[in-house]
């Protein structure tokens, strides 16, 4: 089933977002200042690529706010956009029966393209 929903999420129009993220972090990490932010959006374009199978959760708290700090940098300079974007897709998505699973991915990516720090993507068994 993973295998026939990522398919169909890369026909769909997750191999364009993927690609976009994927371009946005190569453009980050062109500065030593963005490395951080484009790694974040390596992570989002993996997801991005093949979000059926793989999971968000939360990293064990590291000492200090640095994460914090980053994540509110990261929501001011383009991450509310971005997670307003996938909220509208999951909308869409959502109207039929069919597209109810796509919309469940959207709001997977949604919750990480909002505060990407902190955050680790792992496969689901």
């Amino acid at each position: 089933m993973r295998l026939l929903g990522n398919l169909l999420w890369l026909i769909l129009g997750g191999l364009i977002v993927a690609l976009e993220y994927a371009l946005a972090g190569l453009l980050l990490c062109l500065t030593l200042i963005g490395i951080p932010f484009g790694l974040q959006c390596f992570k989002l374009a993996l997801l991005a690529l093949f979000p059926f199978g793989h999971a968000v959760r939360e990293k064990p708290p590291a000492t200090g706010c640095l994460a914090l700090v980053m994540n509110v940098l990261w929501i001011f300079l383009g991450g509310i956009w971005i997670t307003l974007t996938h909220l509208v897709a999951a909308l869409i998505f959502a109207i039929t029966i069919v597209g109810i699973p796509f919309a469940r991915q959207h709001l997977k990516l949604a919750r990480l393209a909002l505060t990407p720090f902190g955050y680790e993507v792992i496969r689901q068994p």
